[in-house]
């Protein structure tokens, strides 16, 4: 095979796996969930890793965690309110940017409302140490449980942090957002499919 034949074979193996990576690149675009999903999924049940139930809702599987004297607790404890529980962690810059907002709607509704502030905890990126230092020097007084084994993760978070879910009274997932929650606006309409 001459030189010119072997350039052109070669232009044209490059050609096709630009063309394979493009069309591969459009199928996947589609699947990756939307950032916000709390105006776009409103009573949609988001199952993490649940078996839906005959009347076609999703029972939150129950996970335990850790609150800031080291006591175990359970989501299944705070039934019979609604709660709102966000996944996070401290060296995730949209995470740190919608916790204002989350202390916000905790000093609004936490009487009504349950939040669980969960620190995704690693033990070497993210400890209950930098966790706690980090809410502490915010000024941030909502609730704060730690994931220290796990549990509650690989439970509920999917692929990306931050991760919210919005589970109303009897313990049945309404929505849920992931990636960062927009704005306060989309957090109180979230909170309110819950109550």
């Amino acid at each position: 095979m001459s030189g010119k034949a072997k350039t052109v074979v070669g232009l044209l193996v490059f050609v096709l796996l630009i063309c394979v990576a493009a069309v591969s690149y459009n199928m996947l675009k589609g699947k990756t969930p939307p950032q916000s999903n709390i105006d776009t999924a409103a009573n949609q049940q988001s199952a993490p890793g649940a078996a839906g139930e005959p009347n076609g809702r999703t029972k939150a599987p129950d996970f335990t965690v850790a609150d800031g004297a080291g006591k175990s607790v359970k989501l299944s404890d705070m039934a019979g309110k609604p709660i709102v529980i966000n996944f996070w962690a401290s060296w995730c810059s949209p995470c740190k940017a919608e916790l204002p907002d989350f202390q916000k709607a905790y000093e609004e509704y936490g009487g009504s409302v349950t939040f669980m502030m969960v620190d995704l905890t690693d033990g070497q990126r993210e400890t209950k140490n930098i966790g706690a230092q980090y809410v502490a020097g915010q000024g941030f007084t909502f609730p704060l449980y730690f994931d220290l084994n796990g549990d509650a993760s690989n439970k509920y978070v999917r692929q990306y942090i931050p991760m919210t879910y919005f589970i109303d009274k009897n313990g049945y997932i309404v929505t849920s957002n992931e990636g960062a929650i927009p704005n306060y606006q989309s957090l109180v309409k979230g909170i309110n499919l819950i109550k």
